[in-house]
């Protein structure tokens, strides 16, 4: 996916979490969700617009398939439906979350005057059945949970909580595997190269695992972080740029304390030496750090982290904070 000429502008992988669909501090209804997915689409389609620049939008899902999960649950508890597993949830989740991205876009898209398709492809990623995070769950999902007097109920559940200090309260975690594959990589190339916009690796790909022997894949019980998975795919499209939108306008050393500050590039050996000293937590900046150092260190070519209300400047210089070869 290397620029060949003007008429190819750059292809950028960006990275949405799963807040850029769901108002954390809002409600969480399906008009809340459109309204603020809408919000989000202009966002895009100002970088497309303005840079100009192609896109591969991947997203995440924490908040919505805890939900997903836990209505499964219930509804498996009081109205004997069948249960659902985790990498049914997350496929669920794509779909759904795909659906809002795509029509909104499409209509932000629409309004500004530009004809481009804008397709969801249902992705799937490869990971390693034995891998050791299914036996050290760190994925957060779901809403956190500030009633300390549920915790030991949920517990009994079967429910894995860690407390989230950052948001005063806890959340559900699950397991995380490394990401191997991205099996739709060459189809979502093949839309790319005809000029659609794709969104995938929705919520890091629904997680499957080939069988011992076996080439046939199948799914298990996790959730791929989205940031790990995006890198993946970026790798494999050969994308110009490699953006990670979250909360933040920087990323920060000392987070919390009173040491506080915000960094504007980094090295991939900065980065990691950061990572290494337990300056990124594991389930919010750790993985995202992670994700861009390998992007960088498969390309050469920068990756950013920066917020999502002025990803209209991220291919400029300032955007976020950026890491370098």
């Amino acid at each position: 996916m290397s620029r060949t000429s003007i008429e190819r502008p750059p292809l950028v992988v960006v990275a949405l979490g799963g807040n850029a669909i769901q108002d954390p501090d809002g409600d969480d209804t399906v008009a809340s969700d459109f309204a603020r997915t809408t919000e989000s689409a202009a966002h895009l389609v100002e970088l497309a617009v303005s840079a100009p620049c192609r896109l591969v939008i991947t997203h995440g899902n924490g908040p919505q398939v805890g939900n997903h999960l836990l209505r499964a649950e219930v509804a498996h508890e009081a109205g004997h439906l069948p249960s659902l597993p985790l990498d049914v949830c997350v496929a669920d989740t794509q779909g759904g979350m795909g659906y809002m991205l795509q029509q909104c876009l499409g209509e932000e898209f629409l309004a500004r005057g530009v004809a481009v398709s804008v397709v969801t492809v249902v992705t799937q990623t490869v990971v390693d059945r034995d891998d050791p995070a299914f036996g050290q769950p760190s994925k957060p999902v779901g809403h956190v949970i500030h009633d300390a007097s549920k915790l030991d109920e949920l517990r009994d559940q079967g429910w894995v909580l860690i407390e989230d200090k950052r948001r005063d309260g806890w959340r559900r975690v699950v397991a995380s595997p490394d990401p191997l594959e991205i099996v739709e990589a060459a189809a979502i190339a093949t839309m790319v190269e005809d000029g659609i916009v794709v969104i995938a690796a929705g919520g890091g790909g629904i997680p499957v695992a080939h069988d011992a022997g076996e080439i046939s894949l199948t799914g298990v019980s996790a959730v791929v972080d989205k940031d790990l998975a995006s890198a993946l795919l970026a790798i494999d499209l050969r994308a110009d740029g490699f953006v990670i939108l979250t909360d933040v306008d920087k990323v920060k050393l000392g987070f919390g304390t009173s040491e506080e500050r915000s960094i504007e590039e980094l090295s991939v050996a900065e980065a990691r030496e950061h990572l290494a000293a337990g300056e990124f937590p594991p389930g919010s900046m750790g993985p995202k750090i992670e994700a861009v150092c390998r992007y960088v260190q498969a390309t050469s070519r920068p990756g950013s982290i920066g917020p999502l209300a002025e990803v209209a400047a991220a291919l400029e210089p300032g955007f976020g904070t950026r890491i370098v070869p």
